[in-house]
């Protein structure tokens, strides 16, 4: 690829740090930086909570997983922090099935850690399991009920612990909804920081909370994005990231500004569209497709353009769109196609799973 300008911002997984906040008030990594919020009112915790969302996760690695099982994808905890969906290989057990072995692979240590790829951890403490996972199929609302092991998290990690297991959940065909249980017993609310729980959860929780830039907390609506990131074998990964932003704006096209804005300084993850990328146009057709017009003169024409820019739109437009097939225009060019041999000019589904990384 030529460049006619500066190269893409943080193009090495090292080169970008950056604390997100969480609505819950405490900080993902422990510590907080300048950019971190106080906690914000109780109104506006419930109002994420409130929120009702859909959506899944999508686009593929260039490399495979050294898993033989049939792929499974739970939401594991990253190096830095964030949490990201890894398509796992676990064996099939005819006495478990595949959603309750996605639950299980976020138990830390648990019997299903060796199927988690090298950098990752579960989030769940070590001892937690799943007693009892039903599917109300008609509310598409999935219940499960936990032994006592799962009060036993160390509070920092309670919204991450929250968000791991809706994110999880709600990526099977048919649940929107997760109502969580303890031994038989409905949670109204976290044990240990008191997270509202009076209603089921859903992925407008969020995911990797952060609050843009400049934006008011009790004036801001949620928008998921997805930007790339190496494994610690240097596999290409993608991690969704829910950002505060200013309400009024079309979605689709403010997750498209929020990718162009790129990530924060300090979480590790790389810009995957130039300071000079433009939105001409973002366009829904009556079958629900969404055509996204993008303007960069970075690239050269009928020159393959990389897979982290053009599956991070696929990703955040689909997150928004419910599950939405997306076209992608770059320069005005009739064919777009990426480094993967795909053409992206053409409706793109996103594939049933995400981030295959070898163990």
């Amino acid at each position: 690829m030529h460049m006619k300008k500066g190269k893409i911002r943080g193009i090495s997984a090292a080169g970008l740090l950056a604390v997100p906040v969480m609505l819950s008030g405490c900080s993902l990594f422990g510590s907080q930086s300048s950019m971190d919020i106080d906690k914000p009112p109780a109104e506006v915790e419930q109002q994420m909570l409130n929120m009702t969302d859909g959506g899944a996760q999508t686009t593929t690695t260039t490399k495979t997983a050294a898993q033989t099982g049939p792929k499974t994808t739970s939401f594991l905890k990253n190096e830095k922090g964030l949490l990201a969906p890894v398509s796992l290989g676990i064996p099939e057990d005819k006495n478990t099935d595949s959603m309750k072995q996605a639950l299980m692979a976020l138990v830390t240590g648990g019997s299903y850690a060796k199927y988690v790829p090298k950098g990752f951890t579960g989030v769940l403490p070590k001892g937690t399991m799943v007693n009892k996972l039903t599917v109300d199929k008609d509310q598409k609302l999935a219940i499960v009920d936990f032994n006592s092991a799962f009060n036993q998290y160390n509070a920092p990690d309670e919204r991450k612990i929250l968000e791991a297991v809706t994110w999880t959940l709600t990526g099977f065909t048919g649940v929107d909804k997760v109502q969580l249980m303890v031994e038989g017993k409905a949670l109204t609310e976290m044990p240990l920081q008191g997270t509202p729980l009076n209603q089921p959860l859903t992925r407008s929780l969020g995911i990797n909370l952060q609050k843009g830039e400049g934006v008011a907390l009790t004036n801001s609506t949620p928008v998921t994005v997805y930007f790339s990131t190496l494994s610690e074998d240097g596999v290409s990964y993608y991690v969704p990231v829910t950002r505060l932003v200013t309400p009024g704006n079309n979605k689709l096209y403010t997750a498209l500004q929020e990718l162009i804005h790129g990530p924060q300084q300090g979480d590790g993850l790389e810009q995957v569209m130039t300071d000079g990328t433009k939105v001409e146009s973002v366009k829904t057709a009556k079958d629900g497709t969404v055509t996204v017009s993008l303007q960069d003169d970075m690239f050269e024409k009928d020159e393959p353009v990389p897979n982290e820019l053009l599956q991070s739109v696929v990703l955040s437009i689909s997150e928004n769109a419910g599950n939405a097939k997306v076209k992608i225009d770059m320069n005005g060019e009739s064919k777009v196609m990426g480094q993967d041999n795909q053409d992206y000019s053409k409706p793109v589904s996103r594939p049933d799973y995400i981030n295959q990384i070898p163990l």
